[in-house]
């Protein structure tokens, strides 16, 4: 009989770490035991997340409040760190937080099922297994790239993940018909620039071709890409993504940060015209489509004229979701040390004037799918609603859009079924099925 490990996990910050933390998990292979009660286990896993300070903090809070639930155990589990913030401060973080048994940076994650089954006095030998699924039954993250080669200059990315590195294709089909094989219906594509998919290995259409062979794949009924740079968004990849069709959904997932031009540059963007152009070409080729996008407010140097170009973008192209964040300096980014900071308060300011404006939009958006019959993939039961569920449709990704309230007969994790769009809120829908 198969010795198992009990294990703990805490996973932090994107999308691309939850896969990083499932990776690790299937490390462990049969051995591995997913735990939720944390005095349970023999292991306590955190994946930190250190990309801005407020994410840094949150790691260090986890990491902290997580010792003092555990060092009182009668058995204390092994507490291992891994992710963005040990390859971000490097070595010396261990002296400095001595109650961490085991860090890890993000190059040495490979090896660290065999480090835990070592400090454990297991075998390693033979013990991994394809990554450990942790989202909902219907969906998961297919993350087709590590890293980045662009140099924004508030960004501590490329200096955490390092240069852009994609995986091979061949490699990426086989964990994509894995998903598929155990009940995945939506595959969500994601990586830190996803156009840039296949440059590294000499691909010419990367993403295209990637794309094409994912839509090709028994058993996907939703295709989602995400991290869609706009500087990698030509005329041509979209004709190609329009020619596929078949399980990708038209979404359109582009951080384009800033609308003004002298604020672009001074970000270091890779694409420094006007977002509109972009806007403009992805509504052309995709007449039904739902568009997402981050920005950031409060950079060096933002004037009120700026601000107000960035509103008055907001309010003209009224894309589906968005997501906007108050600029932070982060340490060891160019963008910390330009002149121009912003006033904290003033740039809370300025995030809520734009997401009570995308607020109106979103519920204006919403509200055209009244009546409506829409598939919605089922996510979850309500965590307080018997016979409520929680699920999504074509153009709401987990995490972070909205979501579809759901209920009726044959409405299970997993499944999509047809519903009627019932009631539209600010963000989210309310659908019974047919």
């Amino acid at each position: 009989m198969v010795q198992k490990i009990r294990v703990f996990t805490r996973s932090l910050g994107c999308p691309k770490n939850l896969v990083d933390t499932e990776t690790i998990l299937g490390g462990l292979g049969q051995v591995y035991e997913p735990v939720e009660d944390i005095s349970r286990s023999q292991v306590v896993l955190i994946n930190t997340c250190a990309f801005i300070r407020p994410a840094v903090e949150e790691s260090l809070d986890v990491i902290f409040s997580t010792h003092q639930e555990i060092k009182e155990l009668e058995k204390r589990p092994l507490l291992v760190v891994t992710g963005c913030l040990p390859a971000r401060y490097g070595p010396g973080l261990s002296l400095e937080i001595p109650e961490v048994d085991v860090f890890t940076g993000i190059k040495d994650q490979a090896e660290l099922p065999g480090l835990i089954l070592k400090k454990l006095g297991l075998p390693s030998e033979g013990s991994r297994s394809w990554r450990k699924v942790s989202t909902a039954p219907g969906y998961a993250y297919l993350k087709i790239s590590e890293g980045c080669n662009n140099r924004c200059s508030f960004c501590t990315i490329p200096s955490i993940r390092g240069r852009h590195k994609s995986r091979p294709l061949d490699e990426v089909i086989a964990e994509a018909g894995h998903l598929l094989a155990m009940g995945v219906r939506e595959l969500i594509v994601v990586a830190q620039d996803s156009t840039a998919y296949g440059r590294d290995l000499g691909y010419k259409h990367g993403l295209a071709e990637l794309t094409k062979e994912l839509s090709g794949l028994s058993g996907l009924d939703r295709l989602r890409l995400m991290y869609l740079y706009p500087s990698g968004l030509s005329q041509k990849l979209l004709e190609s993504m329009a020619r596929i069709r078949g399980p990708l959904v038209p979404y359109f997932d582009v951080p384009f940060q800033h609308s003004h031009p002298d604020i672009l540059r001074k970000m270091g963007r890779p694409f420094r015209e006007d977002p509109e152009i972009i806007i403009r070409r992805i509504r052309q080729i995709f007449p039904e489509t739902a568009i997402r996008s981050t920005l950031i407010t409060g950079y060096p140097g933002e004037s009120e004229e700026h601000f107000q170009h960035l509103l008055s973008f907001v309010k003209k192209n009224r894309l589906q979701h968005l997501g906007v964040f108050p600029y932070h300096p982060e340490e060891g980014t160019r963008a910390a040390g330009f002149p121009g900071q912003i006033p904290d308060q003033v740039k809370a300011k300025r995030v809520k004037k734009i997401m009570l404006t995308q607020k109106k939009i979103s519920r204006s958006l919403l509200k055209s799918f009244e009546g409506q019959y829409l598939d919605v993939l089922v996510d979850e039961p309500h965590a307080e609603w018997p016979g409520l569920y929680t699920g999504r449709t074509w153009f709401q990704a987990p995490e972070v859009d909205g979501i579809t309230y759901v209920s009726g007969d044959d409405v299970r994790p997993g499944n999509v079924i047809r519903a009627k769009i019932q009631e539209t809120r600010d963000y989210d829908l309310v659908a019974l099925q047919d």
